[in-house]
């Protein structure tokens, strides 16, 4: 039997509702709050604590520390999406929505985790870090772009000299800044022999530089037991269709529910594949001469990319252009 903890996550706070007792609790989100949390969870269920599930949203920041506390623990969980979580809310009629009555819809949620989402979750640091450090960048990576657009526009009606001046040197350290951070993470990368062969793999794939191989590095690390359609899923590549009755019909979409920095960061990967390798060459051509518009037959590459990225992780192995054929040759 399982008991439910249901918790909504927020900065400062966590309100908990104990499903046993039905006790409602607000607690400060910090390590001090969560040692506090278990130890009266074990008074309460003693050696079933054991079967205690903890059900919470992912809240960005605001809910790494708990997951890192029960990765430490190993206290099993249901992070469930926000969105199934919102949807199930309003089926229960939950019209009033705050902290403590969040708290009590998620400790009756289990029912609603599919195979494998209720586990122990997993905490390297070594992603975490990573993930942080791509966060960082995309960070600056952005600020830099706001400053060029801004430094054009000036520059194109000969505006104040001094701004235009200030803007060039503000580039200048952003754009070093971009290259530190990238040079931290690939220093990281480098420490261990299993991450760094990993990241050669990936990288062998022509098109597949420096940023989108430390990318798909951290993904595949992020979710080791991933297989491919659920990578696929994670980088929000995974086609939906969308019909009800004869009145909406939207054909097929990319869900985009995964992480954005997948897809932008890769799809200058997509470009350089479909010029320089002929096996993504041939496969993009196909898909143009039967009709596909450009950006699908563009998903289409990036999604194989990830994938060929995946298998080669997974296989150790490095990227083999010819290898088709060879298979073919020896077929013969």
């Amino acid at each position: 039997m399982s008991y439910c903890i249901g918790i909504d996550v927020s900065k400062a706070t966590i309100n908990i509702h104990i499903s046993k007792n039905n006790q409602d609790l607000v607690l400060e989100n910090n390590l001090k709050s969560f040692k506090s949390l278990f130890a009266k969870l074990k008074k309460i269920y003693k050696k079933e604590i054991e079967d205690v599930i903890f059900i919470f949203e992912p809240t960005g920041s605001y809910s790494e520390a708990l997951r890192k506390y029960c990765s430490e623990k190993q206290i099993k969980c249901f992070i469930i999406n926000p969105k199934q979580f919102s949807n199930y809310a309003k089926a229960l009629g939950e019209e009033v929505k705050n902290d403590v009555n969040d708290a009590r819809v998620l400790s009756k949620a289990l029912h609603l985790a599919k195979e494998n989402q209720v586990n122990v979750p997993v905490f390297n640091e070594d992603v975490e870090h990573i993930k942080e450090l791509m966060s960082f960048y995309k960070f600056t990576k952005k600020q830099t772009t706001q400053q060029k657009n801004h430094l054009e526009s000036l520059t194109s009606k000969d505006g104040d000299k001094f701004s235009i001046k200030e803007l060039k040197k503000s580039i200048k350290a952003s754009q070093e800044k971009e290259l530190r951070i990238i040079e931290q993470i690939q220093t990281l990368i480098d420490s261990t022999d299993e991450y760094r062969n990993a990241y050669e793999n990936i990288t062998s794939i022509k098109g597949v530089g420096q940023i989108a191989g430390i990318v798909l590095l951290h993904l595949f690390l992020k979710y080791p037991e991933a297989n491919q359609r659920q990578i696929t899923s994670l980088t929000g590549l995974n086609p939906i269709y969308r019909q009800s009755g004869s009145s909406i019909q939207s054909g097929y979409k990319i869900a985009k529910s995964g992480a954005s920095l997948y897809r932008s960061v890769l799809f200058m990967s997509v470009l350089a594949a479909v010029q320089h390798d002929k096996n993504f060459k041939a496969f993009y051509e196909r898909l143009k001469s039967n009709g596909k518009h450009t950006t699908s037959a563009q998903i289409a590459v990036m999604r194989k990319i990830i994938l060929t990225a995946h298998s080669l992780y997974k296989n150790n192995s490095k990227y083999d252009e010819n290898f088709n054929s060879k298979k073919a040759s020896k077929m013969q």
